[in-house]
């Protein structure tokens, strides 16, 4: 039987002539950093201090004894790399090994009866990236970084929400592998499902030794606890087996019912009068189908993701790199923060093609979260050679991982890239390029081909955003995937609502980190929007100018108040993306997705994120709960675009079941007091959305700044103010704030209780404000006269009633 020897103890970094403690998996600046080299580069301005790191070549280095690569009854031993960044080569006992230059795949080389030092030699990417630049000729990119000559995770280069971190090491686990006979190389496993029988063809590559070539070998496959079982003969170096599973219970995305997944395993034996085990492989699958409807009509070409049959309208979020040194993330960190994005009401992640392809336990994650994943194959914002050596490498890579990640049930969807369809076509970029290559033959030729040789199963889109062909624009919002960034460069959120896309694959806006974030990564200074650490941390052009512009249009935009600032820089991009989520919801079946930029940060920065990079809250995430929810109440202005049409009422069902319930619409001035109500009966049928104009006498004055509509329904709450913020006639904000202890909790657990005497638009409770590990329950809330607001605090250092008040903020006049 393989054994397999874990390599992750008795490395050592070579720094000058010095060998420093390795970690294994790690990379150059996580081992710096733990020798105390290094200042933390996500401190204060520290990362231009480590520029210097990613600019030379490194070597990591672990002796080999004779017992590790040895075994006395194995024919064959292998030295395997899960992954190495990037460019590397690899000796043993001062022989080369082989030769590595892309992150993004696995390495295996033969070092059978060798040992001694081994030794991991790594180049500066630089050097790496300009030898291929050398050899390809330019091509123009976004960033003013060579990420396209090299397969490498772009965003170590930096990107508009990420440090120029470029990292070097073996940052994925390495093993030594001893076998006899035959191994199993590969195993794909197409897992499909028609009327209520679920079948596993298992297509299985074998790799033999020269004295296993001849030898009679067998593969066994098991589903589950003997619910299906095959057995058949390996022909050369292949083999297939077909299980069928009655009454298979199918694999559902979250919100559309369960995730039951089923283990299959994989035996390889020597068939010699009794079976002798070599090689074994274990995954779970899930069943269920997946299709695409890109089906033209009326209104453009769709995009729909069908799941079981089941037309969805997707609830997404874009994912980077949850940190630059993507070794750090364990486990437990990718269900930690899956999770948060599962419990915002999130039911797909769009891993997105600057990144890398992410661990198994990310997947694995999802799979029982029923999180849909959406998987960019990784290219972004860049014109990519399609010459040697990169073209190998991507198609080596495309291969490894698509037979990596094609056993999850999450993942419904392969896509070719992030943006560079648009780029060329709009950026500029055609003529620049001149007849060289630039991608297109991955996007549209290779990838598309890989995909459907190796996983049938699941569909293929070229890229996003992506109209479907050359007929018409890349980002077209009328045909196929759109990413709407110019509402966020240059214009108002309210924006969002000029257009129905199809599936709106990106948009967002920017807001800081958390207050108790912010004074972790800036220590000591004093914040300003425009301090040393606050610009080094806005890594967007004109960030704060877009952030100030997107203030001021609705509100007074403070000067040398730094907390209010802060504030309403989290109110409008929580109003922003909720803008254009219940816009777009109320306009389904058309548009058949949102996929917010982004969930999550890599590092503490102020970006488009929902969770900061110290993993905490952001008021959007709380948003998010709220506009992802099976139910939604919006009220969107009047169809006629010039305000002076009256109001829609949209109710959103995306629940499994019809809904009936009463909405309560009043028109309220600005004081409180209600001018007209009426009550409406709405059934909605399920996966539905039912609109209807509200009735002229509920209607408030078009642009009028003394009145408000308020729907309300099952707890749920929609707004509409005829004017901006700073035009309406809100009163001084009155409220009165009350501590509570509840019964049996811990110290620091507390239950805050607003009581409303006015109008008080968008209260917030920032947490982090009572102590770093503070978090509150609740969001933005908006109360009438004589509401009453309870809020759950844990882990408060400070529960005063003072220290709360002072953590409370909402929207107050002009």
């Amino acid at each position: 039987m393989k054994e397999v020897v874990p390599l992750a103890e008795g490395w050592s970094l070579r720094h000058s002539e010095d060998l420093l403690p390795a970690q294994v998996p790690g990379c150059v600046h996580t081992d710096l950093l733990g020798a105390g080299l290094i200042p933390d580069p996500f401190l204060g301005v520290n990362e231009t201090d480590v520029a210097w790191v990613g600019q030379r070549a490194w070597t990591y280095v672990r002796d080999v004894s004779a017992t590790e690569t040895a075994g006395e009854r194995h024919e064959r031993t292998d030295l395997v790399f899960d992954g190495l960044d990037t460019a590397a080569t690899i000796t043993l006992d001062g022989r080369e090994v082989g030769r590595a230059r892309n992150m993004h795949r696995r390495h295996r080389f033969d070092v059978t009866g060798r040992h001694g030092l081994l030794s991991v030699d790594f180049t500066s990417a630089y050097d790496e990236a300009a030898s291929v630049r050398a050899l390809t000729g330019e091509r123009p990119n976004v960033y003013p970084e060579p990420f396209q000559y090299i397969r490498k995770m772009a965003c170590s280069f930096g990107w508009d929400w990420g440090p120029t971190l470029v990292t070097a090491g073996i940052w994925r686990p390495v093993r030594l592998e001893r076998w006899s006979t035959a191994r199993l190389a590969d195993v794909r496993p197409l897992v499909t499902v028609h009327k209520g029988t679920g079948r596993v063809e298992v297509r299985l590559e074998i790799e033999r030794t020269a004295q296993g070539t001849a030898r009679p070998l067998a593969v066994r496959a098991t589903v589950g606890d003997g619910l299906a079982e095959a057995r058949g003969v390996v022909e050369g170096t292949r083999a297939v087996l077909t299980l069928e599973v009655p009454d298979a219970s199918l694999w559902w995305p979250r919100g559309y019912g369960d995730q039951p997944l089923y283990d299959l395993h994989i035996a390889l034996v020597e068939e010699a009068g009794e079976d002798v085990p070599l090689d074994s492989w274990h995954r779970r699958i899930g069943f269920r189908t997946v299709e695409l409807d890109r089906s033209a009509d009326r209104h453009g070409t769709g995009f729909t993701l069908v799941v079981n049959g089941e037309r969805i309208f997707a609830r997404g979020v874009n994912w980077i790199p949850d940190d630059v040194f993507p070794s750090r993330i364990t486990p437990e960190r990718y269900r930690t923060r899956l999770r948060q994005t599962a419990d915002a009401g999130v039911d797909l992640v769009r891993i997105w093609g600057g990144g890398i392809y992410e661990d198994d336990a990310f997947y694995d994650a999802c799979d029982e979260l029923g999180l849909m994943v959406w998987q960019d194959f990784l290219f972004a914002c860049a014109a990519y050679p399609e010459e040697q050596p990169l073209r190998g490498e991507v198609e080596a890579e495309t291969r490894d991982n698509v037979v990596r990640l094609m056993p999850h049930p999450s993942l419904v969807l392969w896509n070719g890239n992030n943006e560079n369809l648009w780029g060329f076509r709009d950026w500029g970029w055609e003529p620049e390029l001149r007849g060289d290559s630039w991608g297109g033959g991955y996007y549209l030729d290779l990838l598309p081909r890989i995909v459907a040789e190796l996983d049938p199963t699941r569909p293929y889109t070229a890229g996003s955003p992506w109209s479907g062909s050359w007929d018409h624009h890349p980002n077209d919002p009328a045909h196929g995937t759109h990413h709407s960034w110019e509402v966020w460069n240059r214009r108002d959120y309210t924006e969002y609502r000029d257009s129905v896309p199809r599936f709106v694959s990106e948009f967002g806006w920017q807001a800081p980190p958390a207050m108790a974030t912010l004074r972790r990564a800036l220590p000591g200074e004093r914040l300003a929007p425009d301090s040393p650490g606050m610009l080094h941390h806005q890594k967007a052009e004109d960030g704060n100018g877009k952030l100030n512009r997107g203030v001021e249009r609705h509100f007074t935009l403070p000067e040398g108040d730094f907390d209010r600032w802060h504030y309403l820089t989290q109110v409008v991009q929580a109003r922003a993306i909720a803008t254009g989520i219940e816009h777009w919801r109320s306009h389904w079946p058309v548009c058949a997705g949102t996929v917010v930029w982004q969930i999550n940060d890599c590092w503490p920065v102020s970006s488009w994120s929902a969770i900061d990079g110290d993993g905490r809250l952001k008021p959007l995430y709380h948003e998010l709960r709220r506009v992802y929810a099976d139910r939604l109440l919006t009220l969107q202005p009047g169809e006629g675009g010039d305000g002076d049409g009256a109001p829609v009422l949209a109710v959103v069902n995306q629940s499994a079941e019809p809904w009936q319930t009463q909405v309560i619409l009043r028109r309220l001035r600005a004081d409180g007091t209600e001018v007209a109500e009426q009550v409406l009966d709405v059934t909605v049928p399920a996966r539905s959305v039912h609109r209807r104009a509200v009735p002229r006498d509920l209607a408030p004055v078009p642009h009028g700044a003394e009145e408000f509509l308020v729907a309300d329904g099952d707890a749920l709450r929609g707004l509409y103010f005829p004017v901006t913020d700073r035009e309406f006639a809100y009163p001084a904000p009155r409220y009165d704030v009350a501590v509570e202890s509840p019964v049996g909790a811990g110290t620091g657990n507390v239950e805050v209780v607003v009581t409303a005497h006015t109008l008080v638009r968008d209260l917030l409770l920032q947490a982090d404000r009572l102590g770093p590990a503070a978090v509150c329950d609740t969001g933005l809330s908006t109360l009438l006269p004589g509401e009453r607001l309870r809020m759950r605090v844990a882990g408060a250092a400070e529960t005063g009633a003072n220290a709360v008040r002072a953590a409370l903020f909402c929207v107050e006049p002009a």
